[in-house]
């Protein structure tokens, strides 16, 4: 493990070898005293840590945890293929190295499937789960196609202009918190994915469904969807919410598909009105 540094975000990042690959990782107040479990974040897809580290900063209360995918943000291009299996187990293996047991667990559309997949393949490791403009894979409903078209095409990374012109296309939504929440400070904070990583992020999901598992994940979930998303339509969200039994679905109503960061007072509050509440009777019965 190569020395911590700083970045200006205030978030301790590393480059971590983890099971043969090495990743980028980042964590905000891990090892500071904390009334509540850490928080670990899978990202959207070609996304990297700065894309989503305005959420982090704003949870002050918890420890955070996330890491560039193989091929995005820092990390190194991914030598082989990768499926949600590996990828968990290797984010469990970077909990393993930090001295991490039990954390909540959340994911935002690309990572939201990351994020179900890692609840039901470490039960013991997940307290909470928290699904964000998500759906069960394969068996989604699609966006709007005009939306998807553009959001395959890279300039959405590096061309501020194209960025500006298509956001409502691309993601929707009205900006509820100021206009510095998107367009110029989206794209600056976006560092664009390699062609490889991300064609290894979207194959990792061709075939993934975790439908017929959700009736048995046996977690206290809250599903955040937007009520104007293009990309994910709102209905996902409530398939999601008819298949978890212990799920609560909450619709941000003009929020589009970067709702967490458009509406980022909104989210957090939801965000801390879920995960600071008591142990529900299903929770309590399941220690027991």
């Amino acid at each position: 493990m190569n020395a911590t540094t700083k970045n200006e975000l205030t978030a301790s990042v590393e480059m971590m070898e983890v099971g043969g690959r090495t990743l980028r990782v980042a964590h905000w107040r891990l090892g500071e005293p904390a009334d509540h479990p850490p928080l670990l974040f899978f990202n959207g897809i070609g996304a990297n840590i700065e894309a989503v580290a305005p959420l982090a900063e704003m949870l002050t209360e918890r420890a955070f945890i996330m890491f560039d995918m193989p091929g995005t943000g820092e990390s190194p291009d991914p030598s082989v293929p990768y499926n949600p299996f590996t990828m968990c187990w290797t984010a469990a293996q970077i909990l393993d190295q930090l001295g991490l047991d039990v954390v909540d667990v959340m994911g935002v559309s690309w990572g939201g499937a990351m994020a179900q997949h890692f609840a039901l393949q470490y039960p013991k490791r997940t307290r909470r789960l928290v699904l964000a403009a998500t759906t069960a894979g394969m068996l989604m409903v699609p966006g709007n196609p005009a939306a998807l078209t553009k959001m395959a095409n890279p300039r959405r990374y590096i061309d501020p202009e194209f960025m500006n012109e298509h956001f409502a296309t691309l993601y929707g939504g009205a900006d509820k918190d100021g206009s510095a929440h998107q367009k110029d400070s989206h794209i600056g904070r976006l560092k664009p994915p390699s062609p490889r990583g991300y064609l290894y992020q979207l194959i990792a999901m061709i075939g993934w469904t975790s439908l017929p598992a959700l009736p048995f994940l046996s977690k206290e979930v809250l599903i955040m969807m937007g009520g104007d998303d293009q990309i994910v339509p709102l209905v996902n969200g409530k398939i999601l919410n008819a298949a978890i039994r212990n799920s609560h679905l909450e619709v941000i109503n003009d929020g589009g598909h970067l709702f967490l960061l458009t509406h980022a007072d909104e989210c957090v509050d939801l965000l801390r009105t879920f995960l600071d509440g008591p142990e529900t009777q299903a929770e309590l019965s399941r220690a027991a």
